[in-house]
Formats: C-alpha cells, sequence, structure tokens
C-alpha cells in the first residue's frame, strides 16, 4: 500500500500538507517586536511559542553580527555596537523537518547613553592636579573600609578635574579617621579646596596629645562615675572638634592668600568620622557642613542615623562651606556628634554625586527600606551587575569603583562613597 505524501512519521495521525502549510504561515505572518537592546549592556528576548506548538526555531541568521546568542528560544549577550539589525529566522514545522523557512525581524541596538559622554583626561601639568579616579581599600579600627572616588561625566567631558576628595588615617591610640570633601562646581580651585579640607582635618587629629585629652574626656561622658562633670566632658570634646574645623578654615585661608585668589575659590564641603573602639562600645565624633550625608547603619540594618546636619536648600547653591565665615556661629554645635553604640553594620559617608541619584531626597536617608535597596543595588541588583563583595574582598575597592560608573540621567557629578563595614 503507498503511503501518502502528506503522512510523516510512525504511529502518528497523518497531517495534511495544508495543515502544514496554513501553521507555517501563521508563524510567518505573525508580527514579533524583539525589545531594543543597548551597545555593551546585557540582553535577553525570548520567543513564546505556546502559540505554535508545532513550529520549531532552528538558528537565526545575521545575529553574530550583533555579539549575541540564540539558545532554547532565547537570544542574550551583550551587543558590540548600536544598529537596526535584520534577522531571517529559521525554522522548521515538526512534520516537516527537512524543509527550512525563514521570516525577517528587525532589533534596534540604541548606543548606550554613556557612550555619548567623552572621557577626556586632566591637564596633568595643571596647579593642583589630581587624580580622574582613585580607591582605597584597608583596615579600620577593628572593622574594614573601602572607599572610591570618580570625576563624574559632566567633567570628564570637558576635561576638567574631579573636585570631590577624601582622606583616611589610621591614627594615634587606636583612632582611626575617614574625611570627605566635595568642592563647590562654581569654585575655580574646587579640586583644591576639598584635597586641603581633608589632609588638614585628619592631620589635626593625628597629634597624640588631642586624641588623649578627647580620649579622657569621652571615659568620664561613659562612666557610671561622670556624674557633674559629663556635660563639661561633651564640652571639651566639642571644643576640640571646633578648633579642628576652624584649623581647616584657617589653612584655607592661607592657602587663598598665598596663591593669591579668593578664599571663595577654594569653595567645599566637608563631612568625618572620627572612630575608636572603647570596652563600652564604639565612639563616632562626627561633622558635617554641606549636603553631603554621614549614615550609621546598626546591627542588622535594625535602624539607620543619619549623623549630621545637611544642608539642602531649595535652590541652586543653598548648601554651606567650610570656607564660609557664617558657619562659625552659635549653631555650629549642633553640627558636631558624639554617638556611642555597641556595634553597626556600616557606617557610610557619601558625597551628593551618590546621594542624589540613590536616594533622592534627605528624608529618605534615614528610612531603612531605601538603604536595604541601597545595599541590595550595591550587590549586584543593578542594569550594570555591578557588584561590591563585602564578603571576598580581595578586589573590592576596584568594585566599588567600578560600581560608581552607574548610569543616572540627569545626575553626572563626581561620585566619592565611603563604607567600613
Amino acid at each position: 500500500m503507498k503511503i501518502p505524501s502528506f503522512y510523516f512519521g510512525s504511529g502518528k495521525k497523518p497531517v495534511e500538507k495544508g495543515t502544514i502549510h496554513k501553521e507555517k504561515e501563521e508563524f510567518k505572518e505573525v508580527h514579533w517586536v524583539l525589545k531594543h537592546a543597548l551597545s555593551g549592556k546585557f540582553y535577553e528576548f525570548t520567543f513564546e511559542m505556546n502559540d505554535f506548538p508545532n513550529i520549531v526555531i532552528k538558528n537565526i541568521r545575521n545575529l553574530e553580527e550583533t555579539g549575541l546568542t540564540f539558545e532554547n528560544n532565547r537570544i542574550s549577550g551583550i551587543p558590540t555596537a548600536h544598529n537596526m539589525y535584520h534577522l531571517d529566522i529559521e525554522f522548521f514545522h515538526t512534520e516537516d523537518k527537512e524543509n527550512i523557512e525563514r521570516k525577517r525581524v528587525q532589533l534596534l541596538v540604541n548606543i548606550d547613553p554613556k557612550d555619548l559622554w567623552k572621557n577626556i583626561p586632566s591637564d596633568r601639568n595643571a596647579d593642583f592636579y589630581k587624580e580622574d579616579e582613585v580607591s582605597f581599600q584597608g583596615k579600620f579600627s577593628d572593622k574594614k573600609i573601602v572607599v572610591a572616588s570618580k570625576r563624574g561625566r559632566s567633567h570628564a567631558h570637558e576635561g576638567k578635574f574631579r573636585e570631590d576628595d577624601f582622606a583616611v588615617n589610621k591614627l594615634p591610640a587606636d583612632w582611626n579617621m575617614i574625611s570627605v570633601s566635595d568642592g563647590a562646581g562654581s569654585a575655580v580651585m574646587a579640586r583644591e579646596g576639598s584635597r586641603l579640607a581633608t589632609d588638614s582635618v585628619n592631620q589635626f587629629f593625628s597629634s597624640s596629645e588631642v586624641l588623649h585629652e578627647i580620649e579622657n574626656n569621652i571615659n568620664i561622658i561613659y562612666s557610671t562615675a561622670g556624674g557633674n562633670k559629663e556635660q563639661e566632658a561633651k564640652e571639651n570634646v566639642i571644643r576640640r572638634l571646633y578648633e579642628s574645623v576652624l584649623y581647616v578654615h584657617h589653612r584655607l585661608e592661607k592657602t587663598a592668600s598665598e596663591n593669591n585668589f579668593s578664599i571663595n575659590d577654594l569653595h567645599a564641603t566637608l563631612i568625618f568620622a572620627l572612630v575608636k573602639k572603647f570596652s563600652f562600645g564604639y565612639i563616632i565624633l562626627s561633622f558635617g557642613v554641606g549636603d553631603c550625608p554621614i549614615n550609621l547603619i546598626h546591627t542588622d540594618f535594625f535602624r539607620v542615623e543619619l549623623l549630621n546636619t545637611m544642608d539642602v536648600g531649595e535652590f541652586s547653591g543653598g548648601t554651606r562651606f567650610i570656607t564660609m565665615k557664617e558657619i562659625f556661629n552659635d549653631q555650629i554645635v549642633s553640627r558636631f556628634g558624639i554617638t556611642c553604640v555597641e556595634d553597626f553594620s556600616y557606617l557610610v559617608l557619601m558625597t551628593d554625586g551618590i546621594y542624589d541619584p540613590k536616594f533622592l531626597t534627605e528624608n529618605k536617608l534615614e528610612d531603612t527600606a531605601s538603604w536595604k535597596i541601597f545595599f541590595d543595588d550595591l550587590n549586584g541588583n543593578n542594569d550594570d551587575l555591578a557588584k561590591v563583595d563585602f564578603l571576598n574582598d580581595n578586589e573590592i575597592a576596584q568594585q566599588l569603583l567600578h560600581w560608581t560608573d552607574f548610569w543616572s540621567r540627569g545626575n553626572h557629578d563626581d561620585r566619592t562613597l565611603a563604607i567600613i563595614y
């Protein structure tokens, strides 16, 4: 008996050629819209074949031009260049495997917005030259610290300098210090202002005499025998903290005078944390002027504290700088903090290049949920899949520097982030 040509396989119900043809044509006619890709960014798209149980995609021609691969109905990978690509889907019917058909689709790979920004190196021969990006990792008391400071895209695009800066120091008697500064964009020598601010405040506390006096007063404050002397001891600590920021201001004044420019040319914010572990807990002495936060994340994210006063205005230029005489008034006491905790998960200092895109508003700086999202982001839950590994931390400084290159539309300022963990 002769088997009809429309019968394929054995033990199956015959499938008519007309049905095969119809199912192929239906697949050809369906309008596949591949989501757009970004060059240099991970991409994936899955063909939903539930409506076509008898159609199998064998291959996608011209896909190699994009840098993507195809497997199990899924296109994935990192496209290499922006372009409109014409892709040919090669497919067959399960009852007609020998006859391969084609269907054309388009894949648009857009240019990554990052690629539109130039990265022009700053002038190494200019006065007060500084590196465009710097990172640091090391010990901090019995914990660890990692810091990354990166020039923003707006400065890189024009070949300007990184205006942020930071300084980390291990001080006498097991004290440790981190200071961070953001030079004002309107100040022509802001890069030197931020460097001087961080360097000089850390230098002030390198004195064993100063630290010894602070420590004696700390012991009085947190001693059960402190009694009436506790308030006096707090005032003594604040007085030393006040002297440190006055020292910074005078150093900036002197530098401006020696170089024949205004102290306003050195406008910079300043935050710092002076830390030591005592038998009764960690002491964190803090100060802030400007719009850069210092945040203490308590153990297991139980609570988040903002340790400094934030100068955030509703208008551009609403912040304050360490160069301004008007900050040295009766209210300056509110800028200093004395904090004691048994332990903590993280102590974080950042400039507004991080704060603005990641927290948006000041009230989120003490919102536990916002900080969990932030650390989830650091853990790799972001568009760049950039992960900062706090456990296997041999390369953590470079990882954090890479993470700070995140894209945020409209936020292209210098970025500095310091994390004690």
